[in-house]
């Protein structure tokens, strides 16, 4: 068994939730990709599939807008996410982007005694913490075991965890039956799916390792987004899945109508079997596109993968990479810094997965950056 490493920072956050721990390195929770990108850039930073949004789906949101005179009525999309997972209506809570979750949890749970963030991941769901006066601890994943959950690394003591899977920014994914023992009754936990649509297997019908659809773990609340492939990062919806009664909690933190009307509509059609049979159709094309980008990657001189990648993106580590994701603006490319995500640092950056002929024209500019660098 590896030995956790459990890390306590002990300044209080500030606006930006920068977070100093152990005296050395520095972690700005709130850096998100979408500041990377700017006018002219190839968009390597966000995690959003770029391609023409489906007619069943651009269609029901348009002809929503007819409807924006009355307050949003959010009934028939949660039946339709409920009936998705196969789950209760009231297992289904409804939100303005997964973001929301984070913070919903946050502040209906401040009672919480242990929260634990199991990083490097998406840094919102501690920086939510720490706004709601949390102390937060770290359990940190290391590179050398692949950045791969081993649920024994995290305290027995533990009442709240956060977890994601597959995980932003390292795009590993964890075995549902790895994450599943981590549930136990008197502890909150919180699987962070935002990228299960993305994943792909063969010869599995639906996502692999998912815990979307399952009622039996105690105090399970699962994180769902249909931000990523569907393009709908500025229409802000998203969901939890979880106890009926916690829910209840946790709608009480919600401000009244919470999610528009233009968002339930995407949700009722992203929830279709249209919707999920292009799901799988979309993530089997981005499986090979991803093959194509690690084979790439794995020519290019001092660089090293992360993990085993699962999702639409990787994460890369080689020296001096602050300095190359600079250069890399400079010849048109935006990519993720790595240096924000606990657990990672400044040698560490991460790149969405694209087409190949897009892949291809980093990768060669990416190369081509690193030998002068060495040179």
């Amino acid at each position: 068994m590896t030995k956790p490493l459990i890390c306590s920072p002990n300044s209080r956050s500030n606006v930006r939730i920068t977070v100093r721990h152990s005296g050395a390195m520095t972690y700005d929770l709130g850096h998100h990709g979408d500041t990377e990108v700017a006018a002219g850039l190839v968009d390597l930073a966000v995690n959003v599939r770029h391609e023409p949004m489906p007619r069943w789906l651009s269609e029901p949101i348009v002809s929503s807008l007819a409807a924006l005179t009355a307050y949003p009525d959010d009934r028939e999309a949660t039946t339709a996410v409920a009936g998705r997972h196969g789950r209760d209506p009231g297992e289904v809570l409804l939100t303005a982007g997964a973001a929301q979750g984070f913070v919903l949890l946050a502040q209906a749970l401040r009672g919480a005694n242990h929260p634990v963030v199991v990083h490097p991941q998406f840094t919102e769901p501690e920086a939510a913490l720490r706004h709601a006066g949390h102390q937060v601890d770290r359990v940190l994943l290391r590179e050398e075991d692949g950045f791969r959950l081993d649920a024994r690394l995290v305290p027995e003591d533990a009442d709240l965890v956060f977890v994601g899977n597959p995980t932003n920014p390292t795009s590993v994914l964890h075995p549902a039956a790895e994450i599943a023992k981590l549930a136990r009754p008197g502890r909150v936990l919180v699987v962070d799916e935002a990228f299960s649509d993305t994943t792909f297997r063969d010869g599995v019908e639906g996502e692999p390792e998912s815990l979307a659809s399952r009622r039996d773990l105690p105090g399970l609340v699962v994180l769902r987004s249909l931000t990523k492939t569907w393009g709908l990062a500025g229409l802000r919806i998203g969901y939890l899945l979880g106890p009926a009664d916690l829910l209840r909690r946790l709608a009480l933190a919600q401000p009244l109508w919470a999610v528009s009307t233009p968002a339930l509509a995407a949700a009722v059609a992203c929830a279709s079997p249209t919707a999920v049979a292009a799901e799988r159709e979309i993530a089997r094309r981005l499986a090979a596109d991803r093959a194509h980008l690690l084979r790439r990657l794995a020519q290019v001189p001092k660089l090293t993968v992360a993990g085993a990648p699962a999702s639409a993106f990787v994460s890369v580590r080689s020296q001096g990479a602050d300095k190359l994701r600079l250069e890399l603006r400079e010849r048109g490319y935006a990519v993720r810094r790595g240096d924000t995500f606990p657990g990672l640092g400044a040698d560490w950056l991460r790149v969405a997965v694209r087409d190949t002929a897009t892949t291809d024209a980093f990768v060669a500019t990416l190369t081509t950056v690193i030998e002068e660098q060495q040179a």
